[in-house]
């Protein structure tokens, strides 16, 4: 492909055979053809305070690194440098791009290198070069200062030992540039060149904004991303127990029935739990006989029993909603024992406080499977605890997009990212599980969505911001709330 950024990755992948004349020339052909001119200050002059380049210095003396790249433009025309960066590291087995801070700390870029977003975004550039078949590597937190490369990072990549010998606590992310396999090669730089480019807000010119905006949706999609039906239910099969987690309105619940429904054809027992629940109601207890006048007691099966009872005559599916609601170790007790993923009825059997129907033990079929449900923004109850949490499969649901963009309106769509964009940039990866699911954004009509967003999403984002869920980014949240009140006003006004 012959064009100004296919120039700039020829450069690149090249290695230490593109002088430095000609990086400069293929860093500056991207503006004005990919990027906006007016993203690149002083673009006309022979060194551009935002380029570094010092290709030309290879093999001057031999403690020099050469490389080239992007950086902010606040910083000094020339020595260390401060912020995040784009840069390159070539020798003569091609070029190694990465992101990295500046020797001079985070100033000016705290703002980008602390963000949750440009760390949630950076996560999701590794795992999408990696899925290329490409080596790459991404630090936990951009904004760690002293921490080295691990050695087996440095291990993958030998021809930049000298790289990390000087630069290893200052990279946070890095793949090598394919040299000899350019398609693989324009995918790297141009995934690394367009993040970069959405955290320095640079313009894109619209012939290339399909792609842009599609790549950034991907990197964002990675944390909302959502088995389907048929992921859930192999692992059912594989697993036996397992509990769909999530916030609320992203069809935990939906998801459980459709399974009951079409993968057991219905045959199945579903429970909820709730503050009140015990261990009489889900294994087994006395409670009294009211068919009898004289005051007795009489030993009842749980829903766990009922199950197991049903599962001795064929796959049956126990759903449990709401399952963090109640007092777990109370209402599992000893029965605890028997969720052990993968054993069948004669490996795991526990005693019965009271005989029922014969039977004094009780084991679990290995055609008896249970999903449970749990809402992750439910702050009044306790998380689960490792014990438990060790015997359950969890499958992560999150927001879906596409179902709102399918089943919603085009203002539905507007509020749904509206919201997203603010979780995904600034909440804490607790604060995520908070986002509300495509149920609070789905409607026929601009007009239904103005009551659901009106007595259901606001109501919820108020008691957020009550709360405090969102910590440092309540001011965020609270701009978006009134940003998707003046979206429905303008229903309103429109009708």
């Amino acid at each position: 492909m012959n064009d100004d950024l296919q120039n700039l990755v020829d450069a690149i992948a090249a290695g230490l055979n593109t002088n430095s004349d000609t990086m400069t020339q293929a860093m500056k052909g991207i503006f004005g053809t990919r990027y906006h001119k007016r993203s690149a200050p002083f673009l006309d002059e022979p060194k551009p305070p935002f380029f570094r380049n010092a290709y030309s210095k290879s093999g001057a003396e031999t403690e020099h690194i050469a490389y080239a790249g992007f950086i902010n433009p606040d910083n000094p025309p020339s020595g260390p440098y401060g912020g995040t960066s784009l840069v390159w590291f070539p020798t003569a087995d091609g070029c190694l791009i990465d992101f990295g801070i500046g020797t001079r700390g985070l100033n000016p870029d705290e703002g980008i290198l602390t963000r949750a977003g440009h760390r949630r975004r950076i996560s999701s550039l590794r795992s999408f070069i990696t899925k290329k078949g490409i080596k790459a590597w991404a630090r936990q937190d951009p904004a760690t200062i002293g921490a080295p490369v691990p050695d087996f990072i440095v291990n993958d990549f030998p021809a930049w030992k000298p790289v990390f010998d000087r630069y290893s606590k200052e990279l946070y992310c890095l793949a090598q540039v394919p040299k000899d396999n350019p398609e693989k090669a324009r995918e790297v730089v141009q995934a690394f060149l367009d993040l970069y480019a959405y955290e320095r807000r640079w313009d894109v010119l619209k012939s290339s904004e399909e792609s842009f905006k599609t790549f950034i949706h991907t990197l964002h999609g990675d944390w909302l991303l959502t088995p389907t039906q048929d992921d859930i239910y192999r692992l059912l099969k594989e697993r036996r127990f397992l509990i769909l987690e999530g916030p609320p309105g992203t069809g935990k619940s939906r998801m459980a029935k459709r399974i009951l429904k079409e993968q057991f054809k219905g045959y199945g027992i579903v429970t909820q739990f709730h503050p009140s629940t015990t261990y009489e109601d889900f294994v087994a207890g006395l409670s009294p006989d009211i068919s009898n006048k004289d005051l007795r007691f009489q030993a009842n099966a749980g829903h766990l029993l009922q199950a197991a009872k049903l599962a001795k005559k064929g796959p049956t599916l126990l759903l449990i909603d709401e399952i963090n609601r109640a007092d777990l170790g109370r209402v599992l007790g000893e029965a605890i024992y028997l969720f052990e993923p993968g054993k069948a009825e004669e490996d795991r059997t526990v005693q019965l406080p009271h005989k029922i129907d014969d039977e004094s033990t009780i084991s679990l079929p290995k055609d008896l499977f249970v999903i449970a449900t749990m809402n992750t923004a439910d702050r009044s109850v306790s998380k689960i605890d490792l014990a438990i949490r060790r015997r359950f499969a969890f499958v992560r649901m999150m927001p879906e997009r596409e179902a709102v963009k399918s089943l919603s309106t085009e203002k539905g769509l507007k509020i749904f990212d509206i919201l997203t964009g603010v979780f995904l940039e600034w909440a804490s990866d607790e604060s995520l599980s908070l986002l509300p699911g495509q149920s609070y954004f789905i409607a026929k009509s601009d007009a239904e969505l103005r009551d659901r967003v009106k007595y259901d999403l606001i109501p919820l984002i108020d008691e957020y911001l009550k709360e405090g869920y969102l910590g440092s980014a309540a001011g965020e949240l609270f701009s978006a709330r009134n940003s998707i009140l003046d979206e429905i006003s303008e229903t309103t006004h429109a009708k």
